[in-house]
């Protein structure tokens, strides 16, 4: 059972990317899927997550979205009008806490490798 997480990069402020996360090994139409962000010195935290219903932390509310395909077995982290403070690694994971949002670390019980993304001011 493997995520794995792509898309990251550097850009400037404002710009936009897309987060991929692509799973294999099983399917994860039950599971809840999470995109987390850990930035240097921080906590890791729920960035997004898509399960029987959809959850943005406050920060990323009106710029980020959260998508999925379960036919591809596959997540997606729209980022739009990205700031500086959304530097961080990007992680995806997924949780069998399907019906409500989990923002627990320890809940989720698959995590991809991680993707580096980077706003320049």
């Amino acid at each position: 059972v493997q995520l794995q997480a792509s898309g990251g990069g550097l850009v400037q402020a404002g710009g936009s990317l897309r987060l991929t996360c692509a799973a294999s090994g099983r399917s994860f139409s039950a599971y809840a899927m999470g995109w987390f962000r850990q930035a240097p010195g921080k906590e890791r935290e729920l960035v997004a997550s898509i399960g029987q219903r959809r959850y943005y932390v406050d920060s990323v509310k009106g710029r980020f979205t959260i998508s999925r395909d379960s036919a591809k077995n596959t997540v997606y982290l729209q980022m739009n009008s990205l700031k500086p403070e959304d530097t961080a690694v990007y992680y995806c994971a997924a949780t069998p806490y399907y019906g409500g949002v989990r923002t627990e670390v320890r809940l989720y019980d698959y995590w991809g490798q991680g993707t580096q993304v980077t706003v320049s001011s």
